[in-house]
């Protein structure tokens, strides 16, 4: 098990104040040699990385996509543990408008509204709105577990016709569906449709394609997607598509929110954005992430995720329930890991509401009210001073007293793994769910095989999972009846 010195370790009397090294360049031409370094030639984990090194300082000046048509792009960059926790600090930093820094596409996207992703925990909207996605996943607790079981065995049966006719499947591919209908089976115990998800990947496209790529050629793609935004005229008969199919699964939400206070249209604008974006884009990204560390972990961590899962599964009569997911501790673990060690949003932003003082492990820099404050996730969750092998995935880095004292460092959900999420703060409502589900994953996976070979992306960035060959079990512990 991996073990870390606390960090009151590192606190050896008074930092020294810096000034923030770093800059932005030439105006104009600055930014858009740093957008081509972070979507062409580095990509985002060395953009970060080589400008840490360069300056010496895990705090740093830079620009931030996409920059310089379609926002302000200056930003101050906080990568390790200690300095980014600020962007969770309300008393340091506003969250008003900052969803994806100083980028904010037009609210034409969301129905005319500044829908619960853009608002600060200050703002009144924002307490009813979170508290509409509270009362929901309240209300559909007990189909959790039942509709991942039925969702994802649908998947693996269709991952294993494909192996057998032509020796690979692709997960990521298979995926795409499978968190949608999940998450809609999961929220509102509907299934959607193919074109019902095509809509919703259109629309994000659509608003958010400044800070995407999508395989074209550099000298084609970059001023297609990241120079300018999109008016919100492009997406109205796609985004009808979402709002006539949430206005129907999501009624009894709705009626909800009207009864906290809310209009019934706001609610529904509020409700498409964190269904598509904040549900389903993070379930999806976050299982292709965690099986790509899992496969490449090899067989001998899958077989002793087979042994503790089977093993409780099986003492509790063939149910998969909330307190057997509890007593598995490596599963447990390898969940945190993979959120550790390759978070699904990488990163989060800012805005100083005052002069303050942004402490690192080595030093203080002064930040001006009003500044954008960057923090890239997956270096602050791989810092060398709080983890021990911080580049490697660890199975049981989390297991025991030791291991449980890390999960502070975990903050995938937008806060310490260790706080609760509520109306007061900015942590996913799903924050809990999230954690269920990779649970859930590794149950599926581990009942139905004993190992997984695959092919995986090579870098960071890159979470394709190839699965080329299965190992089924031949031991049957889960109750479909049971789930």
């Amino acid at each position: 098990m991996s073990t870390s010195k606390n960090e009151e370790e590192y606190k050896s009397g008074a930092l020294p104040l810096r000034a923030v090294p770093g800059g932005y360049g030439v105006p104009f031409f600055g930014p858009i040699r740093d957008r081509l370094d972070f979507f062409y030639n580095q990509g985002q984990y060395r953009y970060f990385y080589s400008r840490a090194a360069k300056h010496n300082s895990t705090v740093f000046r830079t620009n931030m996509i996409p920059g310089p048509l379609c926002s302000d792009s200056h930003i101050v960059a906080a990568c390790d543990a200690k300095s980014f926790a600020v962007v969770f600090d309300p008393s340091k930093v506003d969250k008003k408008n900052v969803l994806i820094g100083n980028l904010f596409p037009s609210v034409g996207f969301n129905g005319g509204h500044r829908i619960l992703a853009y608002l600060d925990p200050s703002e009144p909207k924002h307490a009813q709105n979170k508290q509409v996605l509270f009362n929901i996943i309240a209300a559909r607790k007990s189909a959790l577990i039942p509709a991942f079981f039925s969702v994802y065995s649908s998947l693996f049966d269709k991952l294993e016709a494909q192996l057998a006719s032509s020796k690979k499947s692709n997960f990521n591919k298979l995926n795409e569906f499978s968190a949608f209908d999940y998450v809609n089976q999961a929220m509102y115990g509907r299934s959607p449709s193919e074109s019902t998800l095509k809509a919703a990947l259109k629309w994000v496209l659509l608003q958010f394609h400044p800070i995407t790529t999508i395989g074209l050629p550099k000298l084609i793609e970059d001023p297609l997607l990241h120079l300018f935004l999109y008016p919100p005229f492009v997406a109205r008969s796609t985004y009808r598509t979402l709002t006539d199919f949430f206005s129907d699964v999501g009624a009894s939400a709705l009626d909800d929110a009207e009864s906290l206070g809310l209009s019934r249209d706001e609610a529904l604008h509020s409700l498409v954005f964190s269904t598509v974006i904040n549900a389903y884009l993070g379930v999806r990204a976050y299982l292709n992430r965690l099986l790509k560390w899992v496969v490449s972990a090899g067989p001998e961590l899958h077989d002793r995720l087979a042994r503790e899962i089977r093993s409780v599964v099986k003492a509790d009569g063939g149910k998969v329930t909330l307190s057997g997911l509890e007593r598995m501790e490596l599963t447990k673990s390898v969940v945190y890991e993979a959120f550790r060690i390759d978070p699904p949003v990488q990163v989060q932003y800012g805005r100083a509401k005052l002069d303050f003082e942004l402490e690192s492990h080595d030093a203080k820099y002064s930040v001006k009210e009003g500044e954008l404050i960057c923090g890239f996730q997956p270096m602050a969750t791989r810092d060398p001073k709080v983890f021990e092998r911080p580049e490697e995935f660890v199975p049981d880095r989390f297991v025991g007293e030791e291991g449980e004292k890390l999960l502070k460092y975990v903050v995938w959900s937008n806060g310490p793994e260790t706080e609760a999420t509520s109306v007061a703060n900015k942590m996913c409502a799903g924050k809990d769910v999230g954690v269920l589900v990779g649970r859930l994953m590794m149950v599926v996976v581990f009942t139905r095989y004993d190992k997984l070979e695959g092919e995986v992306g090579t870098t960071p960035e890159d979470v394709n999972v190839n699965i080329t060959g299965l190992t089924k079990s031949e031991v049957n512990v889960v109750e479909e009846s049971a789930l």
